[in-house]
């Protein structure tokens, strides 16, 4: 059971949910959402305040600019999408504090959440059942 426990203890470390991170937006500076799509998928629609840096293009000149004292939560389309996982390995391999965003687009905008671009949603007023 022990190990069941470390397991769970260690998903909660790296991962985290749409309400989590809007909630972590409202609490606190140190989160910062990275779209890890490419720029045409990011200017279609975005997460309010991410920063697009695909995960092809993660290098240690790409992140320079960066705040390694940040956690930065990245996400893709959704579950189907694997780029959040190759971005959260290239910025973890970086240096970063990282973490993924179960669901990424998808779920955030199902949970409700708005999101800008040239093509965004406005978002409704939700509460977390959780």
């Amino acid at each position: 059971m022990q190990e069941q426990i470390e397991f769970y203890q260690k998903k909660l470390m790296y991962e985290m949910d749409p309400s989590d991170l809007y909630d972590g937006f409202q609490n606190s500076t140190d989160y910062i959402a990275v779209d890890t799509r490419r720029p045409h998928g990011y200017s279609k629609e975005h997460i309010p305040s991410a920063i697009n840096l695909p995960h092809r293009e993660m290098t240690e000149e790409s992140t320079r600019h960066l705040d390694k004292s940040k956690i930065y939560v990245c996400y893709c389309d959704g579950i189907g999408c694997n780029a959040s996982t190759k971005g959260a390995l290239k910025m973890t391999q970086l240096g970063f504090k990282v973490m993924e965003l179960i669901g990424g687009m998808e779920w955030w905008k199902f949970d409700g959440y708005a999101t800008e671009g040239t093509d965004p949603t406005n978002g409704s007023a939700f509460v977390c059942a959780c």
